[in-house]
């Protein structure tokens, strides 16, 4: 099986984050027999966790504490390909994307016991994943401040930056906005395309 996982960090529901993301899973759905494909999609809002807690403990085996993300976090080592959108707050992502990035030091904790004195850190996923970003704002909103991370943490676990979308709002009030942006939409389902086209052909090689 295929599987797609879709995070979304809006606190918004049917924000234009959600609806990018949906367009870009679609796309992506389309291009795959759906017989082969399975589609997980997350609004870490409704996700109860805690913050990282910044234990200095090597969770080994397991990822971090238990809470609602053990599941999530089953989900992420399981995908062939990863979806994270986020709203831009204070030219950064959302509180609710932030919370789980910084949760996910898990997937490379600190090597404690010096088992590799070359790293630092411990890997602990070994097979690299596409993904994309999804990113909306306002029209003089910076996206930088949101995207660089977003990028370390798809490095962080073993996921392969395919593209970003970065979509300007004209009016940040109106929710969902982002359907009457044609180009957008386009864009969002031309990125879902060039992901399947991947994970088929990395399928295929194996």
């Amino acid at each position: 099986m295929i599987k797609l996982l879709s995070l979304s960090g809006s606190p918004v529901e049917s924000s234009s984050t959600d609806i990018l993301l949906a367009a870009v899973a679609e796309s992506f759905l389309s291009r795959i027999d759906r017989d082969r494909a399975l589609h997980a999609a997350y609004r870490l809002h409704d996700t109860r966790f805690l913050p990282c807690e910044a234990c200095g403990e090597s969770p080994e085996p397991e990822f971090c504490i238990h809470d609602d993300l053990k599941e999530l976090y089953e989900k992420v080592v399981e995908c062939d390909c990863l979806l994270f959108g986020s709203p831009i707050y204070f030219d950064s992502m959302s509180a609710q994307a932030k919370m789980f990035v910084d949760r996910c030091n898990c997937f490379r904790p600190a090597d404690f016991e010096n088992r590799n004195p070359d790293h630092d850190f411990i890997s602990r996923l070994h097979r690299k994943r596409p993904g994309a970003i999804i990113l909306v704002g306002s029209e003089g909103g910076w996206f930088e401040g949101a995207r660089r991370p977003i990028a370390g943490f798809f490095k962080w676990i073993e996921v392969v930056n395919e593209g970003v979308i970065e979509y300007r709002s004209p009016d940040f009030r109106a929710k969902g906005q982002v359907v009457s942006d044609l180009n957008i939409m386009d864009k969002a389902k031309q990125l879902g395309r060039h992901l399947a086209e991947i994970v088929l052909r990395s399928s295929n090689e194996r």
